[in-house]
This record gives structure tokens, C-alpha cells and sequence, in this order.
């Protein structure tokens, strides 16, 4: 079907119409721009007092937490186990913690002073969790001390828990950075200040001040 020229003249009209913006006047630029920080500045002021009045208390009367704590919204806790969290902690966004204890152990996630969670990292801790001090957790990581389902098909079918030599507690050492949607498993130490590059699975033990990054994560190189 050929257009007429009139109509495809209107059709390239209305592409550019759609396809432009509206133009901002210099002398209103400076006024527009104010008004964009102001926005956020409100915006930031009221999430911090909904943190201040509402979220941290809650998160004060089911864990144990330390001094000048920052916190954006109220952690999602599942089941039973302790929480113990320094001094000057920031969790960023939403975290999730789900405890699955299968013996008489409570199970705990440890975290340690001066130390970073980040967005959407989740905790399946069935022992024992620690993340030491100054750790850097980026968004979305995933940390859990068991595989959560026994190997053994039938044993899964039936719904039977993971046996307790499959489980083992993983160790987070000082000064480490866990890149974003990183996954520890279970039995794993992260070294002293090593670092973990994004997207890596963590399988086995990293030694302290190592950059470590793939699936499953392979030593790169020093940082010493």
C-alpha cells in the first residue's frame, strides 16, 4: 500500500512529535534542577525517618543489634534462629533470612561491626552464618550453610531434612567484598580482605587478601 504524500508527510510529523521532548528553557534549567534535588532530598529524608521510627525498633526487638545502626526496610525472617548485628551496620533495601534448624544447635547470622548488606541478599542459615567486620556484601547475594535438600531423590520425595553432616557453617573473615549475585555455599571461609567477583559460585575455602571470580570461582590472582 503506497501513501499518499500528504498522509506520509503527517506520519513522519507525528514520529518526530512523539519522538521529541519539551524544550527547557535555559533560564528555567537552574530552577527545574533545584527542584529535582529538593525532591530527592525529601525523598531520602522521609525514608530515613521510616527507617528511624519503625524499622529499626522492629528490627531491635527480634535481634540483637548495635550502636548507629542504618537500615531501609524490615528484614523478611523465617523460622526460628538468632540474629546479632554490630555497631554502624547498614542493610540496604530488603534482605531475607530464612533459619531451618534440624537439631537442638540454634542457628545464628552473625554480622559484624562497620559492615554492608546490600539489596536482596538472602541468608539460609541452618548452623551459623558469620560475616566479620567491614564486609561488603553487594546486592543480591546468597549465603547458606546446607544444600536445603538431601541428594538423595526418595529422601526428597518424602520431605526428609538434610542430615547434619551435610550441613556447615560458612565464615565471612574481615574486610571482604562479595560481588553482586555472588552464591557461598556451604562450609566456605572467605579469607581475610579477598574479593569475589560478580555473578561467582564459592564452593571452596578462599585464602585471605585473594581475587577470586567464576563457576565455580578460581583464584585470579593476589591482592597482597
Amino acid at each position: 500500500m503506497i501513501l499518499p504524500v500528504d498522509a506520509m508527510n503527517a506520519k513522519t510529523l507525528l514520529k518526530r512529535l512523539l519522538h521529541s521532548g519539551l524544550p527547557v528553557p535555559t533560564v528555567i534549567q537552574s530552577v527545574i534542577r533545584s527542584c529535582y534535588r529538593l525532591g530527592v532530598t525529601v525523598t531520602e529524608f522521609f525514608r530515613w525517618l521510616y527507617g528511624f521510627v519503625i524499622v529499626a525498633p522492629v528490627l531491635r526487638s527480634i535481634a540483637k543489634v548495635g550502636e548507629q545502626l542504618r537500615i531501609e526496610r524490615i528484614p523478611y525472617i523465617r523460622g526460628p534462629g538468632r540474629v546479632v548485628i554490630g555497631d554502624r551496620v547498614y542493610l540496604s533495601g530488603k534482605i531475607n533470612i530464612g533459619f531451618s534448624s534440624k537439631d537442638a544447635e540454634v542457628p545464628e547470622l552473625q554480622i559484624g561491626n562497620d559492615t554492608f548488606i546490600g539489596h536482596g541478599c538472602c541468608f539460609n542459615v541452618t548452623r551459623r552464618v558469620s560475616i566479620g567486620s567491614q564486609v561488603l556484601l553487594a546486592g543480591g547475594v546468597r549465603i547458606q550453610d546446607s544444600d536445603g535438600h538431601p541428594l538423595d531423590a526418595e529422601k526428597r520425595h518424602v520431605g526428609c531434612p538434610v542430615a547434619p553432616q551435610d550441613v556447615a557453617s560458612v565464615n565471612i573473615e574481615d574486610g571482604a567484598w562479595i560481588g553482586q549475585q555472588c552464591i557461598i555455599l556451604k562450609g566456605v571461609t572467605i579469607g581475610r580482605n579477598s574479593v569475589v567477583g560478580a555473578g561467582s559460585v564459592v564452593t571452596k575455602d578462599i585464602p585471605p587478601d585473594t581475587l577470586v571470580a567464576g563457576v565455580p570461582a578460581r583464584v585470579i590472582r593476589g591482592l597482597g
